[in-house]
């Protein structure tokens, strides 16, 4: 191995210094390659395994790479939703002496998945409408923390399960800013209209494929992210002004911000100088308000939709047993190991790739609902179990091992300012299942 490589990396895995970082990405040999699906990309980007997990490199210059690790660190240290980044790798020289690009390497976000992964051979308007969405409280999470994107795109960013829903993880750094002083309105809106017009482009390039349900028009769901974005951002940070005698709103206010996920850190309130008007806003917000009060209860880290789907559960729970007046934290511990982990520990071993435990355990209930619903009566848990497993989960794909063609360097799509589409996508021949 050539001695300048240098190792960019909080802490350095061994594993590492075995991977063939004198050879081109693109020649890497293939037992050191992983196939994984991913999005559109202007650089090479293969998956490779690295000490029992896959990893993502990307080749570009030196100090793009560490610009971006550098940008994937502060906003891990935001709790901001995002890939993690493992190294910077530089120095890189052929045998022959002939420098290399420098390569960054952030982890594969398990069971997540490329926004093409995640339809078969066209792509239904409800699907479209929940990626959209997904991507929308995505960008409003990043605004809050004063993060810039510059580059708001679909294939910028992975998707996980999430109850029904979708959640969003910025997987491209790159073109990134963060202002510590918070983002100006013409910052937000430009970041906006760069997500409008590349959903476009990208929904329009499906189209142009003959992947795209007939009748969905490209652009009202491309549109659709200013309306999601727009709504939550009001509810978030718009000022509310009502009378004395309504106090009671600012307790609506709050548990209307904790139904979208949010917790308030700070309010402001204001009264008139006659006492007859109060104005309320509030001043920091975190997402994650189910997440984090299912971890605190369980031990149990997952998505928001599926915290919040959890926790229904185990407040239906802490009713049926009549526990209302239980510590809270005994009946969860209780939910825990009496309902929760049963139905996990129930699902066969071969078919635990397949989902998270969380979306399976949702999946499960939803399962119930709809057999109940058939039956005009509640279907027992074990036989709702058994028929989940054999007719639901065991045709479902695996999502924590999905494999697809070699990756490789695409052709970006060139948006004009009437949004026609110039170039071609090489992965347009790909034939995904339906994992919707």
């Amino acid at each position: 191995m050539p001695d300048a490589l240098s190792i960019t990396a909080s802490s350095v895995d061994p594993g590492l210094l075995g991977l063939p970082w004198q050879t081109p990405l693109g020649d890497w040999p293939s037992h050191t390659i992983v196939y994984l699906p991913k999005g559109i990309s202007r650089h090479l980007v293969r998956f490779a395994s690295l000490s029992g997990r896959v990893v993502a490199i990307k080749e570009t210059t030196g100090p793009m790479a560490r610009r971006e690790y550098d940008m994937l660190g502060n906003l891990a240290r935001l709790d901001a939703p995002r890939v993690e980044r493992v190294a910077v790798i530089d120095g890189r020289r052929s045998p022959d002496g002939e420098p290399l690009p420098a390569a960054l390497v952030t982890a594969h976000l398990k069971f997540s998945l490329p926004y093409r992964a995640l339809f078969t051979q066209v792509l239904r308007p409800d699907t479209a409408t929940r990626l959209v969405d997904a991507l929308a409280a995505l960008l409003v999470r990043l605004h809050n923390v004063g993060f810039f994107w510059g580059d708001v795109s679909l294939s910028n960013t992975l998707f996980r399960r999430d109850a029904g829903a979708f959640a969003a993880y910025l997987v491209d750094a790159e073109t990134g800013e963060l202002h510590e002083g918070g983002l100006t309105r013409g910052q937000r809106e430009h970041d906006l209209e760069i997500a409008r017009t590349n959903i476009a482009g990208e929904i329009m390039d499906l189209e142009a494929g003959g992947r795209l349900e007939g009748g969905v028009d490209a652009l009202a769901i491309a549109d659709g992210i200013v309306g999601s974005y727009r709504s939550l951002w009001a509810a978030l940070t718009d000022t509310e002004t009502f009378g004395v005698d309504e106090t009671w709103r600012i307790t609506e206010r709050v548990q209307r911000l904790n139904t979208l996920g949010f917790d308030i850190g700070e309010m402001s309130i204001q009264s008139t100088a006659d006492g007859t008007r109060v104005s309320i806003e509030p001043k920091v917000v975190d997402a994650g308000h189910h997440q984090r009060r299912l971890l605190r209860l369980t031990g149990l880290d997952v998505e928001e939709n599926q915290a919040r789907r959890l926790l229904n559960d185990l407040d239906e729970f802490r009713a049926r047993v009549s526990r209302l007046g239980d510590d809270e934290e005994m009946v969860a511990h209780e939910w825990l190991t009496r309902v929760f982990e049963p139905v996990v520990k129930a699902i066969p071993f071969d078919l635990r790739a397949k989902l998270e435990p969380a979306e399976v355990f949702h999946q499960v209930l939803e399962h119930r609902w709809y057999m109940s619903q058939a039956r005009g009566r509640s279907a027992p848990l074990a036989e709702v179990l058994t028929s989940y497993v054999e007719d639901v989960l065991r045709h479902r794909r695996d999502e924590a091992t999905l494999m697809g063609p070699p990756t490789d360097t695409v052709s970006l799509p060139v948006i004009t300012a009437d949004l026609d589409i110039i170039g071609e996508d090489e992965e347009d021949e790909i034939d995904w299942r339906d994992l919707v």
